[in-house]
């Protein structure tokens, strides 16, 4: 099926703002909250959010297979089982709706009114309900300077990173929209001299710029994807801040890995780009050696040239950019996330989410966590009203940036941010 959506020449009679994430060729999913107080699945526009169970309901979805209430829920779960040909469907269709010249809805006024919103005067919801999120630590620049850090430089990687997408199963219940705001959370960590395990606030609050993809029901329990048919799973990316306690993870991830130093906060982009939108954004990734397994093996350019930033701003303060990255430099990408995830039979379904864990390049600017910039609190950054961080303080507020850019095109994924309060 043809992505008309992502034809570049297309325009929109809808106002953009230059340089916004949200061109007519992006045409992302979200749920958001009218000022009336009603719960909707929609898209957006420039500044424009889209409410598409209003669309729906006055008949601009005819001839797509389509539920009455398919976009009237509180998530997009169904929507994703609905699988990439409704998707691509709907998308398309959309696209014509706000095309330059589609008269339909632009001058129907008693219609535009019920479907159209200020960006302003809507609230952004949590777009799936995550029944199961995994974290994988796919980034090979993040997994060596971890490495360096906690092991013999000489020999960073363990044995067994080379050969499989590294992953772990986290918490779904604390996956938050951005904007909301954090509590630094309490815990135990390392022992001093008598002992006896220190108990406190963290004092080594991190960020881990990530992506995420959220999936369909992919496989049943038993079975297994397939490498060349795992893309036909992914629905679509959200930008990832996996908040880190790392002292509280130093004193318990040994031997069962992270537990409450992740599970506190993790937070995301509420709009869902779709995989179909970052197709003109494809390339290489980085050359797998050794040869992965056969049922790793992966053909064509399966990483995508997405640019990630993030930046501090202290309370009252200006931000100050820490770090640029790209989500190109993943090791292992999502088709092999996904296919090695399921090889022994874990059945994946509607609205998971997969994080590809902190994303790091290969230069100091480019590290994505604190951990590796302040290199554990060694080399404290300084922000730009003169004061240094080597991790995260309260009344900061971390922000991420996240978009693709070619040709003039630009598809982004919006705010992804969150303050630290106190702990409590």
């Amino acid at each position: 099926m043809p992505l008309t959506a992502n034809n570049p020449n297309r325009q929109t009679w809808i106002d953009v703002p230059e340089n916004s994430d949200f061109p007519i060729q992006n045409i992302p999913f979200g749920v958001f909250l009218t000022k009336n107080d009603i719960i909707t699945i929609g898209t957006r526009i420039g500044d424009t959010a889209i409410d598409l169970g209003a669309l729906h309901q006055l008949g601009y979805f005819k001839g797509i297979d389509l539920t009455d209430d398919i976009f009237l829920q509180d998530t997009l779960n169904d929507f994703i089982a609905d699988g990439r040909k409704t998707w691509r469907l709907v998308r398309n269709r959309v696209s014509d709706i706000f095309l330059k010249g589609n008269h339909e809805l632009q001058t129907n006024r008693a219609h535009a009114s019920k479907v159209l919103f200020d960006i302003k005067d809507v609230e952004m919801q949590l777009p799936v309900d995550v029944g199961d999120y995994t974290d994988f630590y796919a980034s090979k620049e993040h997994a060596t300077n971890v490495g360096s850090l906690f092991r013999d430089p000489e020999n960073a990687l363990l044995p067994n990173w080379l050969h499989i997408p590294i992953g772990y199963h986290g918490r779904s219940s604390s996956i938050i929209p951005s904007g909301t705001p954090i509590r630094r959370p309490m815990g135990q960590m390392k022992p001093g001299e008598d002992g006896i395990p220190n108990f406190g606030p963290s004092k080594l609050l991190d960020f881990e710029l990530e992506m995420a993809f959220i999936t369909t029901e992919a496989n049943h329990l038993g079975s297994r994807v397939e490498m060349a048919e795992a893309e036909d799973h992914i629905f679509g990316l959200v930008q990832f801040n996996d908040w880190s306690a790392r002292d509280i993870q130093a004193w318990e991830y040994v031997p069962l890995g992270p537990f409450l130093g992740k599970s506190f906060a993790s937070t995301i982009s509420p709009w869902i780009v779709t995989l179909d939108a970052l197709e003109p954004f494809r390339t290489e990734g980085p050359v797998q050696d050794p040869t992965p397994l056969p049922y790793l093996k992966q053909e064509g350019k399966m990483n995508f040239d997405i640019k990630l930033q993030a930046a501090i701003k202290p309370q009252n303060g200006e931000a100050t950019v820490v770090c640029e990255s790209n989500f190109k430099y993943m090791y292992w990408s999502m088709a092999q996330q996904l296919t090695h995830h399921t090889l022994n039979g874990c059945n994946v379904r509607s609205g998971d989410m997969m994080g590809s864990g902190t994303i790091s390049g290969p230069t100091k600017d480019s590290y994505g966590s604190m951990l590796e910039l302040t290199w554990r609190g060694q080399n404290p950054i300084k922000l730009s009203d003169g004061t240094e961080r080597k991790f995260i303080n309260d009344g900061d507020t971390v922000i991420m940036r996240a978009y693709c850019e070619k040709d003039g095109l630009r598809i982004g994924f919006g705010d992804c941010d969150g303050e630290v309060l106190p702990a409590k």
